[in-house]
């Protein structure tokens, strides 16, 4: 198997790996911490205080009480997971010197997040779970 091969196989690799501690340790038990009710003498913690949410709730106005959260942590870890993932595939299979590598590996890091957090905002918007539906802003 060619060297390319492999690296998609890692990257396969390194994608489910991403996913499930992404999805099963930070977002489901963060969630639980939230959901859990205790109260302490520490700011309470919030749904939008999640990294990925805290930019999309404010900016596409989403409703969080309409929001399937299971869904959408779903599909949060699916993205982090291929950003990931994709950035260490490109990054390893070009042959370049190690700051380009980095400095590509930055720039393709925040185009993708930037993207695929506009995509994912525009489709939970779709689906009707931004605040006050019925006016068009």
């Amino acid at each position: 198997m060619s060297e390319f091969g492999w690296t998609l196989i890692w990257g396969l690799v390194l994608f489910v790996i991403v996913f499930l501690v992404n999805y099963f340790f930070v977002l489901k038990r963060g969630y639980k911490k939230i959901t859990s009710g205790k109260k302490t003498k520490k700011k309470m913690k919030r749904i939008e205080d999640f990294i990925g949410f805290s930019i999309l709730i404010p900016k596409f106005k989403l409703d969080v009480n309409k929001m399937n959260l299971n869904y959408v942590f779903v599909l949060s870890s699916l993205i982090n997971a291929f950003i990931i993932a994709l950035v260490f595939v490109v990054i390893y299979s070009i042959p370049w010197d190690l700051p380009f590598q980095i400095l590509l590996g930055f720039v393709l890091l925040f185009g993708l997040i930037y993207a695929l957090y506009e995509l994912l905002g525009r489709h939970l918007v779709k689906k009707g779970w931004k605040k006050d539906g019925n006016k068009k802003n």
